[in-house]
């Protein structure tokens, strides 16, 4: 591990300067994003869901999701958001496309998807009454056969939409971006490019919004790219390509030395790009193979992390940031154990939470010194792990795939507080807004509160 030994203070307090870019007025009392308002797991200051809860206790409502997605649904105001992709029948070739043998080769293309062999899809997005569960509307954004399957755990939804809580971006990789209004109303779409990922172990990777910009990352095995949109109306603000192979990070908008920033992480290199115009700010050694954690910042500093076969621990100064940061004054500390491979860590009020791998073992690190609070940790009864920790009310959330929750004592010290079950496989993350928690499972969405 390496660390710097003395932050002066000149530095902490350019620190306290430099942070997550603040979200616009609204925002923090909902989950827009699918790590929520700071983009770091956290929810707003007066969250204040159940710590305990099961099939029978403290479920206000149980509602069935059509079709299959590890989406994380978005929260606001009195509206919830879904992506699913739903397994279906292609439709039947007409008469008029059978005669004619052109458009029957390029309807038998498109049925295929370009030679996936995974079936017909239709990809939709669901609007639910918060306080009842009710489906509000369910609009299908596009309806065909992949072009290519994806992992065995894994879906065709696992992108989550965003909203600014007059839209809402749905995003389904391959399939298309969408903007859609709060009555289900298709505003405009964008196909962003077909992604071959590796192994076709499937998509992931969800937009980050930061006033009209949305960013999409394409990281694949053909020629990866990243792009700002205007999200009036899809058009390309700019794009740069990425020597990048496979990854299903997402990016984040952070607020530096008076510029935004968009940070990435890779295998290759993790990077900085402008908000603005797409420029490369900085960038450094890359992490780990198949990159899925999303980088997470707070209070002048971002936490870059991957773990698959290996481990990466990062912590980026942003004020000392620029140019090749590689061994540099910019990272500040360095971790190389038990990092997780799909979760996204929590970075709640001074320490960063972060799994091993995609199991319940847990640590807790102090985000300034580097220092190991404790861990790694067994969480006893939660078996692997692939939804992202998330933090609130001094509390902390770990969804495991077997149904199990367990909630735990924010602060340096290792402390349960509850063992949660419910009846179904947990692999989205959860999301948090006021009193109460949503929970995807593989066939329903819970909301659970007191």
């Amino acid at each position: 591990m390496k660390r710097t030994l003395i932050l002066t203070l000149y530095i902490f307090a350019l620190a306290l300067v430099t942070a997550i870019a603040a979200p616009p007025d609204g925002f923090e009392e909902n989950w827009h994003y699918w790590r929520g308002p700071y983009a770091t797991g956290t929810a707003s200051d007066n969250a204040n869901p159940p710590t305990t809860w099961s099939e029978t206790e403290n479920v206000r409502w149980k509602v069935p999701i059509p079709g299959m997605g590890h989406s994380t649904p978005i929260v606001w105001e009195d509206k919830i958001f879904i992506q699913t992709a739903i397994k279906g029948v292609a439709p039947e070739i007409k008469e008029e496309e059978k005669d004619d043998a052109n458009s029957f080769k390029g309807f038998f293309e498109d049925l295929r998807g370009h030679g996936g062999s995974e079936g017909w899809f239709k990809f939709d997005l669901i609007a639910i009454d918060r306080n009842t569960g009710d489906i509000l509307w369910q609009k299908t954004l596009k309806e065909l056969a992949p072009h290519e399957g994806t992992h065995g755990d894994a879906s065709f939804a696992s992108n989550s939409p965003v909203t600014d809580g007059e839209y809402i971006y749905a995003y389904f990789g391959s399939r298309g971006l969408y903007c859609v209004d709060m009555m289900g109303e298709v505003k405009w779409e964008k196909n962003i490019g077909i992604m071959y990922k590796r192994n076709t172990f499937g998509e992931g990777s969800s937009p980050a919004l930061y006033g009209n910009t949305l960013v999409i990352l394409q990281d694949h095995e053909g020629d990866s790219f990243i792009t700002a949109l205007d999200k009036r109306t899809g058009d390309v603000i700019w794009k740069t390509y990425r020597d990048e192979r496979t990854t299903w990070s997402s990016p984040i908008v952070v607020e530096s030395n008076g510029k935004h920033q968009v940070i990435t992480i890779g295998t290759n290199r993790v990077r900085s790009y402008d908000l603005a115009s797409g420029d490369l700010l900085w960038d450094g050694a890359g992490l780990t193979a198949n990159c899925i954690p999303s980088p997470v910042a707070a209070g002048g500093y971002a936490y870059l992390m991957s773990g698959f076969r290996g481990s990466d621990l990062r912590a980026i100064h942003l004020a000392q940031a620029t140019n090749d940061i590689t061994d540099s004054e910019a990272v500040i500390w360095e971790y190389n154990r038990d990092t997780p491979y799909v979760p996204s860590p929590l970075l709640y009020k001074g320490i960063i939470y972060f799994l091993k791998g995609n199991t319940g073992i847990l640590s807790a690190f102090n985000v300034e010194s580097g220092e190991a609070y404790y861990g790694p940790q067994r969480l006893q009864g939660v078996s692997s792990v692939y939804a992202s920790i998330v933090g609130a009310s001094d509390r902390v959330y770990i969804a495991g795939r077997n149904g199990v929750v367990k909630v735990i004592q924010h602060g340096p010290e290792f402390k349960v507080l509850a063992r949660n079950q419910l009846d179904e496989s947990l692999n989205a993350s959860p999301a948090i807004v006021g009193s109460e928690l949503y929970l995807r499972g593989d066939q329903h969405l819970y909301c659970i509160t007191e």
